[in-house]
């Protein structure tokens, strides 16, 4: 961060390094025995294969550099140690695809077809005509769900199978092989170091200072008494689901102003059992540097939206946009130096998710050189609206990353009630709802059964929920903002992908206001980039925000000048409501989410508002979007309810690896987020890890980003050498 003072890292005392060292230790240790298990297996079979013992073998190390990553070529995850490996082609084959293929699986996953999701135009998006066949579209859906797709793709894989002793012949050259020769097993790190580690580790195990950290900590948690009952006299406890028998209904919510070390060790005791944790006011203790949106060109646009609101000019329904994932690549530093920095400074529980030298942080772990993931920051810009619509909501689909993340709400904004149209939104629900009829059951008479339901003002609850008005195109001569709701079609211009962070020019530009005042934060599009995000929605949340009725429709001026920015304030009234919800659902009720979503698939849409058609994993598909209406059912069916609370303007919340979860905007907001790696969740990261290889070739999940134990391996070599040292000394 050039000409940027570095955020300031919190010191840690020697007592509390070696402490945490050991903390790393004991999690990992289990981890490496298995590891170790896995490749001692492969190494025993090929022994056999070749006909000698296992000691007179010796395996051929490849050279790799640091900042090369290998493949396997068939499931595309990363490969870090064992393999095997064609020495005519180098076709490169992880010893999970080799078991797979001995069992007479499908190494890698099955293939399937990608369906392509019509755009039937703004009128069908609105419910102002219906596509139907004339048989029930809920049927229709299902059976072609269940109908096997891909086979063609997958028939060549029959033709490759393992030899009769276990070994794994090179595949065809349709897979990409060559056929001509047996794989051979190869490793990438010196062949006996897992078992130097273990030999090494067992006797770090054994060692005082070791055992010393071990029996230092108490198992009761602050938020229950001694009789096991939650304390709910204590403020760092929301209640945040209702689940019957169930101790986990509470979640530890923190103030960051005070955080010790005492409170650590309280949010570790929640972080073990796989629970979110939300720390309130973050940005208290920052220097104020301004996240209110400002932008030039054509993206002005967006940024007035955000302020001011945006509607369909036909429906007058209103428009959700939003900007994901920005910067596209690791620039945000250099992009934005100040606000990276606010944004570190800012992070609660910096051993964990400082990514500069969080000791509790494994990537942290990954030495100088070595290729290291892309872990943020990353924001995330958007419109949002209080009342659940039906259709076309600011959210972010249910789905699961594959290492923990922290999401710290920078900025909110409240567009005014009267901007849009109550009368006008209840027309264009009613013919959603026909549409829905017509499509879903063939019958455009059946109405009874929803007319009874709430929407938008307590009229109306679509059968059909989870509408995505995405839109994707190609085109040479316009730019598309491609967010939430349809497109914004803009003329090319001669833009840069440049962004500019300069102090605003209604302020001082010393060096004190510059950190007091805050900077003016600024927007350019580079010609031609696409920028997506799933919609979805259904009815509203009692209770969760002012009707939208109280006021008339009011005309939203375009070209009205926006208002600089300013310093992060003290919350006022409108900052007590939060600007996201979010739905987190526990690791153990994956499965059955995963099943209530098959079951009830045809009931919610995706792109261009068409009914979901196809779903490969319902999670990591990243097409559904459970409403007020699917959360109820997926209780009543299934007992599975996740934890809901707001994100309010200054709250980071702390998502474990492996909890499914959604948001909705409710108002438009900025939010920040980074993904860390805690030794708690490498197991979960690495059972991530393998679904996602399972995923078909073309799924947009299936890539191994994380190297998960390559970066679990550094960090366990990383504390074994610092342990060692202090035992030794």
């Amino acid at each position: 961060m050039i000409g940027v003072e570095e955020p300031q890292q919190k010191e840690i005392s020697e007592e509390n390094q070696i402490s945490y060292a050991c903390h790393i230790m004991r999690l990992l240790l289990p981890w490496l025995g298995e590891l170790q298990k896995e490749q001692m297996e492969e190494k025993k079979l090929e022994a056999r294969i070749l006909g000698v013992s296992m000691d007179e073998m010796k395996l051929e190390q490849i050279k790799c550099g640091p900042a090369e990553r290998i493949y396997c070529n068939r499931c595309r995850t990363s490969i870090f140690d064992f393999h095997r490996s064609c020495k005519h082609c180098l076709y490169d084959l992880c010893l999970i695809c080799c078991r797979e293929l001995r069992n007479g699986e499908i190494p890698g996953g099955e293939e399937v077809e990608n369906v392509q999701y019509e755009n039937r135009g703004e009128d069908y998006i609105f419910g102002n005509n219906f596509h139907s066949n004339g048989e029930n579209q809920r049927d229709s859906l299902r059976r072609k769900m269940d109908s096997p797709t891909g086979g063609s793709k997958s028939c060549s894989l029959l033709l490759w199978s393992a030899n009769s002793d276990g070994g794994i012949p090179c595949p065809p050259k349709e897979m990409g092989g060559c056929g001509g020769s047996d794989l051979d097993l190869k490793c990438m790190f010196p062949e006996k170091m897992h078992a130097d580690l273990q030999e090494r580790a067992d006797k770090l195990v054994r060692s005082e200072i070791f055992e010393k950290t071990t029996f230092s900590r108490s198992d009761q948690c602050p938020c229950f008494d001694h009789s096991g009952t939650v304390r709910t006299d204590i403020k760092t406890v929301r209640k945040a689901a209702d689940r019957k028998g169930s101790s986990d209904n509470y979640l530890y919510c923190p103030v960051a102003t005070g955080l010790g070390d005492d409170d650590l060790i309280h949010f570790q005791m929640h972080w073990a059992k796989g629970e979110p944790v939300v720390v309130s006011d973050v940005l208290q203790s920052t220097s104020g540097v301004s996240w209110a949106p400002m932008g030039s060109l054509k993206i002005s646009d967006f940024f007035k939206g955000y302020k001011n609101g945006r509607s369909h000019r036909g429906p007058h329904w209103p428009e959700m946009l939003k900007l994901k994932d920005w910067p596209p690549s690791s620039t945000f530093d250099k992009r934005l130096p100040r606000h990276c920095a606010e944004f570190i400074s800012a992070l609660p529980f910096p051993e964990y998710t400082d990514p500069r030298s969080g000791p509790l942080n494994l990537s942290v772990k990954l030495p100088a050189g070595v290729m290291k993931p892309d872990l943020g920051p990353k924001s995330y810009i958007a419109y949002g609206f209080s009342e659940e619509l039906g259709r076309g909501d600011s959210v972010t689909k249910l789905h699961c990353d594959v290492s923990d993340a922290v999401n710290i709400q920078t900025h909110t904004d409240e567009v005014p009630c009267e901007t849009y149209d109550l009368c006008r939104i209840k027309k264009v629900q009613e013919n959603m709802r026909k549409q829905d009829l017509q499509e879903l059951r063939g019958d455009l008479n059946s109405c009874t059964e929803l007319r009874a339901q709430p929407s938008v003002d307590g009229s109306y609850e679509a059968a059909m929920t989870s509408c995505s008005m995405e839109s994707y195109k190609n085109s040479s001569n316009v730019s598309y903002l491609c967010l939430a709701g349809l497109h914004i079609n803009a003329p090319r211009r001669d833009a840069t992908d440049d962004v500019n962070d300069k102090v605003s020019p209604h302020k001082s530009v010393t060096k004190s206001d510059e950190i007091r005042n805050g900077t003016r934060l600024y927007y350019q599009r580079r010609d031609n980039r696409k920028v997506h995000q799933d919609k979805a929605s259904d009815p509203p949340i009692p209770g969760k925000s002012d009707e939208i009725g109280k006021g008339i429709r009011r005309k939203v001026h375009r070209n009205k000048a926006i208002d600089p920015p300013k310093p992060v304030p003290e919350k006022t009234e409108k900052d007590k409501t939060g600007g996201a919800l979010w739905d987190i659902f526990r690791r153990e009720d994956s499965e059955k989410l995963q099943k209530y979503l098959r079951n009830h698939a045809s009931e919610f849409r995706h792109i261009h508002c068409n009914p979901v058609n196809q779903v490969i994993h319902p999670i990591h598909d990243q097409t559904f979007y459970l409403t007020e209406k699917h959360k109820k059912k997926l209780k009543k069916e299934y007992g599975v309810e996740p934890w809901t609370f707001e994100q309010k303007l200054g709250d980071a919340v702390l998502i474990p690896a492996g909890c499914p979860h959604q948001v909705r905007n409710l108002k438009s907001c900025t939010k920040v987020a980074m993904d860390f790696v805690s030794p708690e969740n490498v197991g979960e990261c690495v059972k991530l890890t393998d679904e996602f290889r399972a995923l078909p070739s073309s799924h947009k999940a299936k890539e191994d980003k994380l190297e998960i134990k390559k970066m679990a391996l550094y960090a366990f070599l990383d504390v074994l050498e610092f342990l060692g040292r202090h035992v030794e000394g």
